[in-house]
Parts: structure tokens; C-alpha cells; sequence
């Protein structure tokens, strides 16, 4: 018996539709993850990309559970003294809503020059439109 790998040229790559007010911030980000890094085919292997395209719609509306609304911060740091930065999730919402998705998906993914081609398949955006219905995204749902 021979173990087969799969080929690069094998790929075969769907776009999917996410409403981000579906369900919570970090569940979402969890089921992105995996479409992502592809391992929800069989034929997953951790060296190679072969996970789908995502498209996230609403992520002005995505939704937190807890305290997380009032009490969770994003952090940056410049590398200087004092260049701490931290921004509330509430301001994040309003200003940015498209890296709060961003921002839990790439905490998901592998650290490495894999995990950022990863990452530049996923298109978050902040309200209902986005320009990839010629792709004819299939809707998922939660």
C-alpha cells in the first residue's frame, strides 16, 4: 500500500459566505480557522494550503458573550518606551469592526509563511455588500 499526498495541483478551492452575526465572535473564528487551513477535507495535509476562500459579511454586527462587550482590550505595541497601546472592544467596533474578526481568525492559524497565505484568503467586511459575488459564495450557516 502507498500513502498518497496530495499535489498542490489538486486543490480545489470554494468561496464561502459567513454572516457575522451569527453567532459569536471566537465560534466564528474557530469554523473560519478550519475552512481556512482546509481540514475540514480529507485530504488535509499541514504542509500544504488547501483551504477555501471565506468571505465575512456584518462584522459590525458580530456579537461577544460575557463581559467581553465592555471589558476585553486589543493591545499593540510599538516597540518603544510607553508605546503601548490598547483599544477598547466598543471603540474597535465602531472604528474598525473588520479587525476584530480579523484579528480572532489570525489567532488561529499557524504562526509561519503557511498560516499568511492562509490568511489572505479570508475578506472581512463591515457591512452587507462585498465584491465577490462572482464567485457565487455558498452561504454557511451556524
Amino acid at each position: 500500500m502507498d500513502t498518497v499526498f496530495p499535489k498542490i495541483e489538486e486543490k480545489d478551492r470554494k468561496w464561502y459566505l459567513v454572516d457575522a452575526q451569527e453567532a459569536p465572535v471566537g465560534r466564528l473564528a474557530t469554523k473560519i480557522a478550519r475552512l481556512l487551513t482546509g481540514k475540514n477535507k480529507p485530504i488535509w495535509s499541514p504542509h500544504i494550503d488547501g483551504g477555501d476562500y471565506v468571505v465575512v459579511i456584518n462584522a459590525n454586527k458580530s456579537n461577544v458573550t460575557g463581559n467581553k462587550r465592555t471589558d476585553k482590550k486589543y493591545y499593540s505595541y510599538s516597540g518603544y518606551i510607553s508605546g503601548l497601546k490598547e483599544v477598547p472592544f466598543r471603540r474597535m467596533l465602531l472604528r474598525h469592526p473588520e479587525r476584530i474578526i480579523e484579528k480572532a481568525v489570525w489567532g488561529m492559524l499557524p504562526k509561519t509563511r503557511l498560516g499568511r497565505k492562509m490568511y489572505t484568503k479570508l475578506k472581512v467586511y463591515a457591512g452587507e455588500s462585498h465584491p465577490h459575488s462572482a464567485q457565487q459564495p455558498t452561504k454557511l450557516t451556524f
